[in-house]
């Protein structure tokens, strides 16, 4: 037996009894019938001059973070129209569609006031909420929440679902001690995801500075800066056309379209098709910077030079050689987006004029060289997954979910 299988045993010697969630609250339901022309952007604030509170929708929550900067604020007297949907005592929140079943616990100082697609869980007094949520978002709560989700056009969790749901209910000092040594890897993880926070800011303060073409003087004794078009240093290119009735579910080759870009693909080319386009049309070299042209546009990705196909005019790249500019200068360039983006369309998109006539600001190649170097530093800091403040945050929060699944798996009471 471990330490913490022991330590469950000894907090909960002869089970733990569950109850309906609707037991421990005083009310749990959902905003209907508001009217949505009744709120407030926060850029009419100013003008509208009224007391508000803010309008959480399932986007502002998660967990112990609640965020009160939101993209719409009720005015206070409408909200007392509406009591039972106005965030004023300690309360469960529980994403009904989107993200189903995100949790967040809110016992702020501050009212506030709920948005469509929330359930709100008003709680008893003297319940221990936080011991609610954390209960909620383990694996045991997280499969009732997600047992339940309806199917239709859009997945959904009804209210009388949540009202239902089987709270296992400990003593009070147990819920205490739980939440207490749960509480102790959230406020690491906060502490970590604060300082990967700073650290992007700090990298993006210095990558500014270093591409800076005006705060290097542009031509100095030491390195003579100059400005080029994009266009001057490779044609923009593009993989040939997939059609598709080539592409399947899966396969051998992984073929990026706008929407997987970056991520993990959904379709999939033979290896024959592969290598046949590869050799009769535009492909890239190892190490090409990859670019959105729709969708994100601007969105990156390097070339690593593994099997994969990108789709025609919405993935391009420059085909660089680099005796101007280095590949990794340039994805720290555009990271800056120096091209115009052309919306007089339907959609707005980035097209080759686009790309070819957008200016940078270039120094030597051995500068360039220096420049990567340091902002390669702070990437990998900020955002290598295997490494750096990821990687800690990543693990912290699987060792949170281990122990707050282990934690909150109870034996049934014994009769």
């Amino acid at each position: 037996m471990t330490k913490l299988e022991q330590l469950i045993k000894e907090l909960c010697p002869n089970g733990v009894e569950s109850v309906p969630l609707e037991e421990l609250c005083t009310i749990i339901t959902k905003q209907t019938g508001f009217d949505y022309s009744a709120t407030i952007k926060p850029s009419l604030l100013q003008e509208k001059q009224e007391e508000t509170y803010s309008f959480i929708q399932n986007k502002d929550f998660s967990g112990n973070s609640i965020n009160l900067d939101t993209d719409f604020y009720i005015p206070i007297k409408i909200a007392k129209k509406f009591p039972k949907i106005t965030l004023d005592t300690p309360s469960i929140l529980i994403s009904l569609s989107g993200k189903v079943g995100n949790l967040g616990y809110y016992n702020l100082d501050q009212i506030a006031f709920i948005g469509g697609a929330v359930g709100i869980c008003k709680l008893k007094p003297g319940i221990n909420g936080k011991y609610i949520m954390y209960f909620l978002e383990s694996s045991v709560g997280q499969k009732y929440l997600l047992g339940s989700v309806k199917a239709g056009s859009h997945l959904n969790i009804t209210v009388e679902a949540i009202r239902k749901a089987p709270i296992p209910v400990p003593s009070i000092e147990v819920q205490a001690e739980i939440v207490k040594i749960l509480d102790n890897f959230t406020e690491l993880t906060a502490e970590l995801t604060a300082e990967l926070t700073a650290r992007k800011k700090q990298y993006e303060y210095y990558r500014d500075l270093l591409l800076d073409f005006g705060a290097h003087g542009g031509e100095t004794s030491e390195c003579e800066w100059r400005t080029i078009r994009l266009g001057d240093i490779g044609k923009i290119s593009m993989c040939k056309r997939i059609m598709k009735s080539e592409t399947s579910p899966d396969g051998d080759i992984p073929f990026y379209k706008i929407g997987t870009f970056g991520g993990e693909p959904n379709a999939y080319i033979s290896k024959e098709t592969f290598e046949k386009y590869k050799s009769l049309y535009s492909f890239p070299k190892k190490g090409d910077i990859l670019i959105s042209a729709a969708g994100t546009i601007g969105r990156t990705v390097v070339y690593d030079g593994e099997p994969a196909y990108y789709q025609d005019s919405n993935i391009v790249w420059i085909d660089n050689d680099e005796t101007m500019v280095l590949n990794r200068y340039l994805y720290y360039v555009y990271q800056l987006s120096p091209w115009q983006i052309s919306t007089g369309g339907t959609i707005a998109r980035l097209y080759n004029d686009n790309i070819a006539n957008a200016k940078i600001n270039i120094p030597s190649i051995k500068e360039q060289e220096r420049i990567v170097s340091i902002l390669d530093r702070f990437d990998k800091l900020c955002n290598d997954i295997s490494e750096g403040l990821p990687a800690e945050i990543e693990a912290r929060r699987k060792q949170y979910e281990y122990y707050r699944d282990k934690l909150l798996s109870f034996e049934e009471v014994k009769v």
